[in-house]
């Protein structure tokens, strides 16, 4: 049995963040509040250093679920915003498929809320169609950590790879000697601990 490790190419990925509503933000339990905000907009943040196709896309945001997080808005202004008037399923809007087929890449890196839900239908979707898809887990959150497993293990089983921002970074990254510096300082952004390693290494 042959096993072929597909990497996350920064020049085959686009982002897709799936209603990271404010108040869908209420819904997550399987995160502490202040950790998953932080996820997500280290994502987000990801995406823009290393200049990846990012698509936004909302859910009846003028309703209980709310605007999308503003800092997101605030990190992609041009950023393509999709805002379905009733689709639960985001591929089942044709303006967002649209919209991630014109970016031309075969790799989808997606997050949301919630991850039973918004995010495995659009990934599963997303696999049905031929792309490679990359569900970050920990910038996707749900009711608790029964129903996220559920939910990973559905994904998995149709192929799609489980990853966190961390390892998004990384594998986007490839090697430090693309830019040791700007990734440090990425990481530390977001990563107390690695920013703790990298002010004992400037400090010698």
């Amino acid at each position: 049995m042959s096993f072929k490790y597909k990497r996350l190419d920064k020049n085959d990925a686009a982002v897709l963040l799936i209603d990271h509503q404010t108040g869908l933000f209420n819904l997550v339990r399987d995160f502490e509040p202040i950790q998953f905000k932080n996820n997500v907009l280290a994502l987000a943040d990801s995406a823009k250093f290393f200049n990846l196709p990012t698509i936004l896309t909302t859910s009846f945001d003028n309703g209980p679920n709310g605007p999308l997080l503003p800092e997101i808005i605030e990190m992609f202004p041009e950023a393509p915003l999709i805002r379905r008037p009733g689709q639960i399923n985001a591929w089942d809007n044709e303006e967002f498929v649209a919209v991630v087929k014109k970016t031309g890449k075969k790799q989808l890196i997606i997050a949301g809320i919630v991850t039973d839900v918004c995010v495995a239908f659009a990934a599963l979707s997303a696999v049905e169609a031929g792309y490679e898809v990359f569900v970050v887990t920990d910038a996707s959150g749900t009711f608790n950590a029964e129903v996220r497993d559920a939910a990973w293990r559905r994904m998995e089983a149709a192929g799609v790879q489980l990853v966190n921002f961390f390892s998004v970074a990384c594998e986007l990254h490839r090697d430090w000697r693309n830019d040791m510096e700007g990734l440090a300082a990425l990481l530390g952004k977001y990563i107390p601990a690695y920013q703790n390693i990298m002010t004992s290494f400037s400090a010698k």
